[in-house]
């Protein structure tokens, strides 16, 4: 009976322990899979902004354009970047974006 109890003993912690703890990161890992799926579905809605027409080829002048660009916060080559983040070839001959200021870097003093 004691050598039976051993040998029972021994598959459970050499076999049955790493198939439920493997089990178990198994189902963790999918888990975290489906939540950076729904993540990649919904980073991928955001990107469909390239399907929208630039604000210049919907015939708004500068000024118009400008004043968009100071309701939303963002410039319009901001909001109408491809879905890879370049930007789009028209952006670069356009005069709000050859027009619009560069942020200039502050110089910081680290020693004294």
């Amino acid at each position: 009976m004691n050598t039976f109890f051993v040998l029972i003993l021994g598959l459970f912690v050499r076999l049955i322990i790493p198939i439920l703890v493997t089990t178990l990161f198994v189902i963790l890992l999918r888990r975290l899979d489906m939540r950076w799926q729904k993540e990649a579905e919904m980073e991928r809605d955001l990107l469909v902004r390239d399907e929208e027409p630039c604000w210049k080829e919907q015939g708004l002048s500068t000024e118009e354009i400008l004043a968009r660009v100071a309701e939303s916060g963002k410039p319009c080559w901001q909001i109408h970047r491809l879905s890879n983040g370049y930007l789009r070839e028209t952006c670069l001959d356009c005069d709000v974006f050859i027009n619009a200021p560069a942020p200039a870097l502050k110089q910081s003093k680290v020693h004294a």
